[in-house]
């Protein structure tokens, strides 16, 4: 794929988020869901993006520019880790929300989900709140070579019936489903119409 990633700047309030005019695709899952392994795989770099064994590690907001296409793909932290306190929770839900609902430049929400578990409710939720903002939504599911062939077809159709639009798989390890995840990133952000994985 003719692209290049590479971690810009970090971001860690909202009018840092909404600042910048070139277009934005964020990308957004529950602590653990392996957001830093498929950032590594779409950049082909094993440490462009730490992975760490703690869930919710990521806390601030990381912007990385693709390269020679202009825009960025932003990583938000990860939500739901139950050991971080209420407080933080509530402050990185407030940026989220406010994020979705006011950036200009953001083009669409990345949404990725594990393969291996039904849908989860703050999930739903967010995927929610984010066409009630009138964003588009991509579903990525995510550890698809941990999950059996009927598992994966069960995950699609559950969030195909959810959102509307068929998820595409993805294994960072594996490195399944990565050109395609490049390809519907591209889209994207070129504003042409991606492929729901209809009929």
């Amino acid at each position: 794929m003719d692209a290049h990633l590479h971690l810009e700047t970090t971001a860690y309030t909202l009018d840092q988020l909404t600042a910048r005019p070139e277009t934005q695709i964020a990308l957004a899952g529950r602590s653990n869901v392996g957001k830093s392994s498929l950032i590594n795989a779409l950049a082909g770099r094993r440490q462009l993006a730490k992975v760490s064994s703690t869930p919710g590690k990521t806390r601030s907001i990381n912007f990385y520019r693709v390269e020679p296409h202009g825009f960025y793909l932003v990583d938000l932290p990860g939500y739901g880790y139950a050991r971080a306190s209420h407080t933080e929770r509530e402050k990185w839900a407030h940026m989220l929300e406010n994020y979705l609902a006011s950036c200009p430049s953001l083009k669409a929400l990345a949404l990725l989900l594990d393969c291996r578990l039904p849908p989860q409710k703050l999930d739903k939720d967010l995927a929610a709140f984010a066409r009630a903002a009138g964003r588009d939504i991509l579903p990525v599911l995510t550890k698809a070579d941990k999950c059996k062939q009927n598992q994966r077809a069960t995950a699609q159709r559950q969030w195909q019936d959810l959102v509307g639009i068929r998820p595409l798989l993805t294994s960072a390890s594996a490195r399944t489903g990565i050109d395609q995840l490049w390809r519907t990133l591209m889209a994207v952000a070129k504003n042409h119409p991606v492929d729901r994985g209809e009929g």
